[in-house]
């Protein structure tokens, strides 16, 4: 079971058919239903989202939509619970709605009692195996909530008028017993009873699959767009997810999660320049913001960029200490700095608050790597690719680490997933390629195959052009391995680069001209070796002879041949 990803015309009529008025009514109503049942998470989605419409205009028919939560009269002890779960009391709030009626009060008793069990499931985690541990543990919780649920929903599909909230939590019990197609269908009916609520799109993400092309039918609702742009930014389709942000950009022209995840998207592309720039607009938008600051911390360390991310990490600090981006960019900055204990004191104090946070997990897996500690780091990382596998940074910092320990095997098949995740970054392919060349496996036609699609790729760095250099240079191609040559020398010209790398380049081109009769090109690049020292000027020297006498044989057998 897949999801359509392509960008299809009904979905973009049906974001333009919609009036904004309508969708401000919606998002409204979303705020408020999302609120009183505890999903604050959503609730801020579609606030934000509301924010980012046009102003209101005033001459517009305003549209009479109302949501679930109209429908239903506030009880004391509907009232009572929600302060209670407000508390994080959850199990006196599901107590507190034991026999109260209504739809409203059921969810917030069934989702009290869900994350009553989530809360004890940490608790049972950290105490079997660690902050750091794998414990097989698993939410008490479940079986009681699925009995239930199955019943109440099943009543409605019978009378066709499904509670949205309920199909969602359905939904996320499901999956949390890992019967994901089950869980598929509900949350696809969780999304069509109520579109606004953003949780339920997420978990259906979640969920979808990672080649999904055309399946089961979304909702023909205006929600869809925005489903399907973080499906394609998940999906790593970062160009397609581009498109459909830029449309949405059109209808929500001052939506800060629109330009977050553009700003994703680019840094995704590794367009960091651009996607540096739309994070700075957000900052300039919002000064305190946190949400998508981690990801412009990762911008900024690649950059090296000292006094910048300096600068962050205080904002950060002064703004909210306490929160896993807060942690996350403070970590980040001492492991600019080359102070990874007290990075990986950050990103632990981060999953602390947030046990779920996928960025602290690997990052601390990178940390690991650095200060030499393999078993640490794979822990980090598979942690990583448990919350969400498809994280190809965390495949490919398994594969690093494994390296690291001399297991090829091992270390390909982890950067063979996060090829698969990953399949236009050219780095995966060279991390695969150096894989294939390791002289345990000595797989060289198929580390060939692998340059090559790093070639196609645009390998940014040159590591592949200059790999297949010399390994048609090992397999006496001498052809293949000039022509890579020679794009290696051009792209160390254009750095003004004068290391060995170059050298070498000059060495095998002008022997391989010397040697198919350029000696005009053979001269001019054994005069440019002269200018290194060592050996290498050694070997233009002795080169030069060769060239000379060559030319002079020629000239030789050319007179008396009378040519």
């Amino acid at each position: 079971m897949s999801l359509q990803t392509s960008p299809d015309a009904g979905s973009s009529r049906a974001l333009e058919k919609v009036t904004a008025a309508h969708k401000r009514e919606e998002l409204r109503a979303g705020v408020r239903d999302c609120r009183s049942r505890g999903l604050y998470q959503a609730a801020k989605w579609a606030s934000e989202q509301l924010a980012g419409l046009p102003a209101i205009d005033h001459t517009e028919k305003q549209s009479t939509f109302r949501g679930q939560g109209a429908r239903e009269e506030d009880s004391d002890a509907l009232l009572l619970a929600r302060t209670l779960f407000d508390a994080k009391e959850y199990r006196r709030a599901a107590a507190v709605l034991k026999n109260v009626s209504g739809n409203a009060s059921l969810f917030l008793r069934l989702y009290s009692l869900y994350l009553a069990g989530e809360r004890r499931k940490e608790d049972e985690r950290k105490e079997l195996a660690g902050p750091l541990g794998r414990a097989d543990v698993r939410n008490g919780q479940l079986d009681e909530l699925e009995m239930t649920l199955h019943e109440e929903c099943t009543k409605m599909q019978e009378t066709m008028h499904p509670d949205g909230f309920l199909f969602y939590l359905y939904g996320c019990v499901l999956a949390d017993r890992e019967r994901k197609d089950e869980a598929r269908k509900i949350l696809l009916e969780a999304c069509s009873a109520y579109p606004c609520n953003w949780s339920a799109w997420q978990a259906l993400q979640s969920l979808s699959a990672p080649d999904a092309q055309s399946g089961i039918p979304l909702p023909q609702h205006w929600m869809r767009d925005f489903f399907l742009a973080s499906l394609c930014l998940d999906l790593q389709h970062n160009e397609e997810a581009l498109g459909r942000l830029q449309k949405l950009q059109q209808a929500f022209p001052e939506s800060d999660w629109v330009m977050n995840q553009a700003a994703t998207a680019q840094y995704n592309l590794r367009n960091f320049d651009e996607a540096q720039a739309l994070f700075e607009e957000l900052r300039r938008r919002d000064p305190d913001r946190l949400e998508g600051m981690d990801t412009y911390s990762n911008i900024l360390y690649v950059k090296e960029q000292y006094v910048e991310l300096s600068h962050l990490a205080h904002r950060a600090a002064n703004s909210e200490k306490y929160r896993p981006e807060t942690c996350c960019i403070i970590g980040n900055y001492y492991s600019l700095r080359g102070h990874h204990e007290k990075a990986v004191t950050y990103f632990r104090r981060a999953l602390k608050l947030n046990p779920q946070y996928l960025s602290a997990w690997t990052l601390m897996g990178h940390e690991y790597v650095e200060m030499k500690s393999p078993p640490a780091a794979i822990e980090a990382y598979r942690r990583a690719v448990d919350l969400n596998p498809r994280d190809y940074r965390a495949w490919y910092g398994l594969g690093q680490t494994y390296e690291l320990l001399n297991m090829p095997n091992y270390a390909l098949y982890y950067f063979r997933r996060a090829t698969q995740l990953r399949p236009s970054d050219a780095r995966m392919w060279c991390a695969m390629g150096q894989c294939h060349e390791h002289e345990q496996l000595g797989q060289l036609e198929a580390a060939i195959r692998c340059y090559h699609r790093a070639v196609d790729h645009n390998d940014r760095e040159g590591i592949a052009v200059h790999k297949l250099a010399k390994l048609y240079k090992q397999l006496a191609d001498t052809e293949r391995a000039a022509h890579f040559y020679m794009l290696h020398l051009k792209r160390l010209d254009e750095e003004q680069s004068q290391g060995q790398d170059v050298a070498e380049a000059l060495e095998f081109l002008a022997t391989y001209n010397k040697d198919i009769g350029v000696y005009d090109e053979a001269e001019a690049l054994t005069a440019r070796l002269m200018d290194f020292g060592g050996p290498y000027r050694d070997a233009a020297k002795s080169l030069m002879r060769e060239i000379r006498t060559a030319r002079y044989a020629k000239s030789g057998m050319t007179g008396m041949l009378g040519l």
